[in-house]
């Protein structure tokens, strides 16, 4: 494991949004369809990008951070959210389930190996799936680690966060009564899959909300109102996911797993002041990943948007595309 603070993207500008050469909803089974595309050079490095949340969606903004001239960028929109259908639904959706649906775009796109690339929970699926499937990837390129850990969830649930904003932190907390305040998962649990739509909603746009407002360096307080229908499945697909500890086989999987992905390498960026995910996960994977480099970006939190995140994420990929046209040139 290498380890760097604020050493590299010091300055790179995101690329150009590209348009897709390629999209389709595609039948996974269990009743889901799927939004997926694919952008770029249909002939270049293949990386698959894995978006946050769970629920959050993909965004043409996520397809700035790949030189289109030479990776193949292919983009989906898991089970539940964003075109996919349908909405905000958490029936057949685990994480096994998204696992499953990575690799049948694999297979779909006619790819072998590829650069597995996610952010939050994103980054939480990627090391899932890598562990799942290490023979189809060739590098994982991670952004703000989550490693769905009791000690994770704690930390942003039941206070520790709001010890920092605790004006924000008391709007979670104020829609619920007495003892629920000490079981936020559990009680937002229960109104985001209650029959009250008009609860649903309030109680969604609460959650999301907290999640938005802590997401950058200098928190988002204050923000515009969010979309009832974004708040509805992102609140409640991370909430099914959170409530049951992401579909887990046991506490600590990742970090008990890591010998699967060992011989894989991967590059880790994450913020010093990250707020949701803590940087003691990172510290944490990096340590235990042989084959990793951990680059702590000394003045950043949590977002992909953050200036000094997608510097260093853009420099990233842009490394990672040089050393492969480097070995094909020696071969």
């Amino acid at each position: 494991m290498r380890n760097t603070e604020g050493q590299i993207g010091a300055d790179r500008d995101l690329y150009s949004t590209v348009q897709p050469y390629a999209q389709q909803m595609l039948d996974v089974g269990d009743g889901h369809v799927i939004y997926v595309e694919e952008c770029g050079n249909p002939d270049g490095i293949p990386v698959v990008v894995l978006h946050g949340g769970p629920g959050g969606g993909c965004s043409p903004g996520m397809r700035r951070f790949f030189n289109p001239n030479l990776y193949r960028i292919i983009l989906f929109d898991q089970r539940g959210c964003g075109r996919s259908q349908p909405h905000a639904s958490v029936d057949a959706n685990t994480t096994w389930h998204l696992v499953a649906d990575i690799e049948r775009i694999r297979t779909l796109m006619g790819v072998d190996r590829w650069v597995v690339f996610g952010g939050s929970w994103g980054a939480t699926l990627a090391l899932i799936y890598a562990q799942a499937h290490p023979d189809h990837v060739r590098h994982i390129v991670l952004r703000g680690v989550f490693l769905m850990t009791a000690r994770e969830l704690d930390w942003f649930y039941n206070g520790g966060a709001g010890t920092f904003f605790p004006e924000e932190w008391r709007k979670v907390t104020d829609l619920l009564d007495g003892s629920e305040k000490d079981e936020v998962i559990a009680a937002y649990h229960r109104r985001l899959f209650g029959d009250d739509e008009g609860e649903q909603t309030k109680f969604a746009r609460a959650w999301t909300q907290w999640e938005t407002a802590l997401a950058t360096l200098r928190p988002r307080i204050g923000s515009v109102p969010i979309p009832a229908a974004y708040a509805r499945a992102f609140a409640r697909i991370e909430n099914h996911y959170f409530i049951n500890r992401g579909f887990l086989h046991e506490e600590g999987q990742i970090l008990k797993n890591i010998a699967k992905i060992a011989h894989i390498p991967g590059t880790i960026v994450h913020g010093r002041y990250d707020m949701i995910c803590p940087p003691k996960s990172a510290s944490d994977l990096a340590a235990a990943w042989p084959s990793s480099t951990l680059h702590m970006i000394a003045q950043a939190g949590h977002s992909l948007s953050e200036r000094q995140i997608s510097s260093a994420l853009v420099d990233v990929m842009d490394g990672l595309a040089r050393n492969a046209l480097k070995y094909c040139r020696q071969i």
